[in-house]
């Protein structure tokens, strides 16, 4: 009888045991880095990482910095963080993403002209402090590091362009853009200009750059296919 009530008791405590562990096993991550996790996440926590994670970037390049050291300036636990996010690479996207989308949107205004250009000059505005130091960073650790380049590419990169391409083909469609202009040509043009100046760093990202490459795109738009 007694042997039977131990092995009884040891049955009800590993079932306990195992299930406590599933519960707060790390789930599996999805293919942009973020955890599908059955609980909704803190956003006081949330919030608190990404802080922190935007402070240490101050000081920390991409490749040095650690959950450890995300943990400690967030007071949030390293089981949190991992329970929502699969790795370092996946908070500094996240990190970027919330402070770049904010600041650089791409307006649905009247004129699909008006509206590229203020993007354009707050993308400068942007990219030339903390955020183009972060995305710089991104793109340097992402040619070593095929992982992050694809998570920034899926995570970013694919809806940003996608949103500025529509204004472009919206102002096609209204006549205000050429109906012969190459969409995703005359984007490589405008962006990598910005990025050329960004990772090289051979002049300046400053204002007058800013409504420069806005009159710029502003004939190129216009003016459709180049002979």
């Amino acid at each position: 009888m007694a042997g039977r009530l131990f092995l009884v008791c040891a049955v009800r405590r590993a079932s306990a045991l195992h299930a406590d562990d599933l519960l707060h096993a790390p789930t599996v991550a999805n293919r942009q880095g973020t955890r599908n996790t059955g609980r909704p996440r803190s956003e006081q926590s949330r919030t608190a990482v990404l802080d922190a994670t935007r402070n240490l970037l101050a000081t920390t390049r991409v490749g040095d910095l650690t959950i450890d050291a995300i943990a400690r300036e967030s007071g949030v636990a390293k089981m949190t963080i991992y329970r929502w996010w699969a790795n370092r690479n996946a908070v500094v996207i996240d990190t970027f993403i919330d402070l770049m989308l904010p600041s650089t949107p791409v307006r649905d205004a009247d004129s699909a002209m008006e509206a590229m250009s203020e993007h354009l000059i707050l993308l400068v505005r942007q990219y030339r402090g903390e955020v183009g130091k972060m995305v710089a960073e991104i793109l340097a650790e992402g040619q070593s590091d095929p992982v992050l380049r694809d998570a920034f590419r899926e995570r970013f990169f694919r809806q940003r362009r996608a949103d500025v391409r529509a204004v472009v083909v919206r102002g096609q469609e209204t006549g205000e853009f050429s109906a012969e202009l190459d969409v995703d040509t005359a984007l490589d043009m405008m962006y990598g200009a910005v990025y050329f100046r960004l990772l090289m760093g051979h002049k300046n990202l400053d204002a007058r750059f800013g409504k420069d490459l806005a009159a710029m795109a502003a004939t190129l738009l216009r003016s459709g296919r180049q002979k």
